[in-house]
């Protein structure tokens, strides 16, 4: 185990994760009701205040520290670097009214901390991201949307300015994950709410959430 709380308090939800060059990890901890058992289904159970981004970094006594990183986000999900490492893609994806639906782009400072966040993409009102992977491009494969609003439960591909250049509506609904795999890492592997795996050949490639050595 690396972690399993801050300051003093148990973690919520961890979701995602994301590892960098130097092999830190990062990941994302929101506490939507009911995805961590019985228990979370009860916010009273919360034990932190905030829903945040953390970086796990291993010490040289093989301990590892653990640092938060962001402090502007409800219930972040999916997360993954860009090309360089410069950026650190973050999906803002509250459930609530009063939460913001987003794709965010967060520069990546050498001391590790992030900068002030870009908004991509704003899904307004509709279910935001939920998992991402990038192609070697630096384009953004990710999961989003549902049958209950908006344009439905789609594949988006965004260019890493925000830009839509793609979108694919999923067989069924509440696509939830993403990631390229097989001999070339040309296929596309979707999962989804209901329990669903989908396979798609594509025109595109993957790369690796982790760098190549």
């Amino acid at each position: 185990m690396l972690a399993d709380g801050y300051e003093g308090k148990r973690l919520n939800v961890p979701n995602d994760l994301a590892i960098d060059p130097n092999g830190s990890v990062w990941f994302t901890d929101p506490f939507y009701e009911g995805a961590g058992g019985e228990w979370s289904n009860d916010r009273s159970n919360k034990d932190l205040d905030h829903d945040s981004v953390y970086r796990l970094d291993e010490q040289e006594d093989g301990s590892w520290s653990i640092t938060r990183v962001t402090f502007d986000t409800t219930r972040p999900n999916g997360l993954l670097f860009s090309l360089d490492h410069k950026t650190l893609y973050v999906a803002q994806s509250g459930r609530n009214a009063d939460e913001k639906r987003e794709l965010r782009a967060y520069p990546v400072n050498d001391d590790g901390s992030l900068g002030d966040h870009t908004v991509l993409h704003d899904f307004g009102a509709h279910r935001g991201i939920d998992g991402m992977v990038l192609d070697t491009e630096g384009n953004i494969v990710a999961t989003a949307g549902f049958d209950e609003s908006g344009p439905g439960p789609m594949i988006y591909v965004f260019a890493p300015d925000g830009e839509v250049i793609e979108t694919h509506r999923t067989p069924t609904d509440r696509p939830t994950n993403c990631s390229f795999g097989g001999s070339d890492l040309t296929t596309l592997f979707v999962t989804t709410g209901g329990g669903d795996v989908y396979m798609a050949h594509t025109n595109r490639q993957g790369r690796l959430h982790y760098p190549s050595v």
